[in-house]
């Protein structure tokens, strides 16, 4: 190999937010290097087979990209993308069957829970603006520094405007999603699930300032993608993204950590890899632009040196909360289809396999009981298992047909079941404390799904297999906090308060040092090729790119004085 080896863009981390973006940057011509730790790349998109005939998918399951501008702009479908699409949006019905489920059992919706909801999401827009709403949240770039964010210029308020005035107010900036449900919902149980949902899914019910991001985070799961799956999985939608990439001249290397970004005269001209790199070259040049896409801290901790950074900046990188809670990951197998007990048993829960989440959701009560346990204490979790909320999220999503999650005869996998527990960061015993009681916590998980699930018993069990968020984070080194967002989504840490103006629009203190990572790059975050969608803007701001007419900018993007515009005319 070449000791001058150059590229114009060196990524680093070949998760999908760094594969996503080499594909980006590949269709406008430009050669790019992804260099990714592990021996396959994917991040969080994997999937794994602990037993032969059982693959897990230990992170992500279920499609947040539906309204992604990438899956037109890259044209996945040549590459491979399928899914079997079933948005929930496009019958309101379906919404009000199954209920909620509470320790009671299953609790109706209301019509004004259903209509409330739908409004709020733009489902009764003439005609519906739900992908305008979700684009409007998280596929367009934070508005320049110069420009100072009112309550008339952020994107979704303008979407609000513009297609439903009467859910418009200023207000909205200042409200958390109970606040908002509050308004327009009526009873408590449909309120608490979606707070929950977005609380998993990113901006959580219970933080102030972020109602439309917390709802952008629920309903992007919920409705717009109906909580569909795509073949394959989330490592089959992967799949297709890489082989765009490749084909478009994107060189991916695996088994390649990177020790050091290079920074010469305060500009990042390439990376140095480690000594165990699978490469002659331990140095790898870029004549544009460094990208992180490994996480904030990380990449300011370990990656730049601290003689290239302020001692202000460091600071405030080092005061990012990753208090946003990680999951506790469950894969139960079983010889015979987990059942529902009689109470729960709802239309689309009545079949074996089909026990849906989440649960309980009867009151806020239950459900700040176990924001407090996560993020206000450390070590494992200490609400009673009766009272502990979780999210099921089955394997019965995949065509057991055409894409078995499990192929052993007699043997039934459901997969994955979530339960947010303190981040590893905050164990007093060190980031693998908990991982050291591991079956006590699996048999406490096991008791608290079987206030739902009737025959989750010793003789039914072949197997838990459980990801702790510690065994998620040393898997995927990107997953600070053991969980695929690892910050707070809340007002202080949202990309459009600035919470870090040096990183506000993915640009960094070193001149040619992008980031690409789901922390310190909202919007984004689960919102599959949003960062990259959004960076490109910036990259043609800054004139590193010249992207062809397939290219199409935000409608809500505002061009930085002084730079080219990222709207090509």
């Amino acid at each position: 190999m070449s000791r001058d080896e150059r590229y114009d863009f060196v990524i680093v981390g070949g998760g999908p937010n760094g594969v996503a973006l080499a594909a980006y940057l590949g269709r406008c011509g430009a050669s790019v290097c992804v260099l990714e730790e592990r021996p396959e790349a994917g991040g969080a998109c994997e999937n794994t087979e602990p037993i032969p005939g059982v693959r897990l998918t230990p992170h992500a399951m279920y499609m947040y990209a539906g309204p992604a501008p990438g899956f037109e702009q890259l044209e996945l479908h040549r590459y491979g993308f399928r899914m079997d699409w079933s948005p929930i949006s496009e019958n309101l019905a379906r919404q009000k069957e199954g209920g909620v489920l509470t320790t009671e059992g299953v609790a109706p919706l209301t019509d004004k829970d259903v209509m409330g909801w739908a409004k709020l999401s733009g489902m009764l827009g003439q005609p519906p603006f739900i992908k305008d709403l979700l684009r409007a949240i998280f596929w367009c770039p934070p508005h320049p520094p110069e420009v100072e964010v009112t309550a008339e210029n952020v994107p979704y308020m303008q979407v609000y405007k513009q297609h439903q005035p009467d859910v418009w107010t200023e207000e909205l900036l200042d409200m958390t999603l109970f606040d908002l449900m509050d308004e327009y919902c009526e009873t408590e149980p449909p309120k608490v699930q979606h707070a929950m949902v977005a609380w998993y899914s990113g901006a959580a019910g219970h933080w102030e300032g972020v109602a439309i991001p917390a709802l952008g985070c629920d309903i992007t799961l919920t409705l717009y993608g109906g909580i569909s799956v795509p073949r394959g999985g989330m490592h089959g939608y992967f799949h297709s993204i890489i082989r765009c990439a490749i084909a478009h001249g994107a060189v991916v290397r695996t088994c390649c950590p990177v020790d050091e970004i290079i920074v010469d005269d305060g500009r990042a001209t390439g990376v140095r890899l480690r000594e165990t790199a699978t490469t002659d070259e331990k140095r790898i040049w870029a004549r544009k632009a460094v990208i992180s896409a490994v996480d904030v801290i990380q990449t300011f901790s370990k990656l730049v040196g601290p003689q290239h950074l302020s001692s202000s900046f460091r600071k405030k990188v080092q005061d990012i909360s990753i208090k946003g809670g990680s999951i506790w990951v469950s894969h139960l197998l079983t010889r015979e289809p987990l059942r529902a007990r009689p109470k729960f048993r709802a239309p689309g829960r009545e079949k074996p396999g089909e026990v849906g989440g989440p649960y309980p959701c009867d009151s806020r009560e239950i459900y700040y009981e176990h924001v407090a346990d996560v993020d206000g204490r450390r070590g494992r979790p200490t609400v009673p298992p009766e009272r502990l909320m979780w999210i099921a999220t089955q394997s019965a999503r995949f065509d057991p047909e055409t894409d078995s999650q499990c192929t052993i005869p007699g043997v039934y996998l459901e997969s994955p079941y979530y339960v947010y527990v303190p981040p590893p960061e905050y164990q007093p015993g060190g980031p693998d404390a908990i991982d050291r009681n591991k079956e006590e916590v699996n048999a406490y998980m096991r008791k608290a799904f079987s206030q739902v699930i009737e025959n989750l018993d010793d003789h039914n069990l072949v197997a838990h297999l459980a990801n702790t968020p510690y065994e998620s984070e040393f898997r995927n080194t990107g997953l600070i906090g053991g969980t695929w967002c690892g910050t707070r989504h809340c007002a202080d840490q949202w990309g459009e308060s600035r919470p870090i103006p040096e990183l506000a629009r993915y640009r960094t203190p070193i001149d040619g040092l992008y980031l690409c990572n789901q922390t310190a790059c909202h919007p984004g975050g689960l919102a599959l090729m949003a960062i990259p969608y959004n960076l490109m803007h910036i990259l043609i701001e800054d004139g590193m790119v010249e992207p062809g007419k397939w290219w199409y900018a935000s409608p809500w993007y505002i061009p930085q004085a002084g730079k080219r515009s990222a709207i090509l005319r």
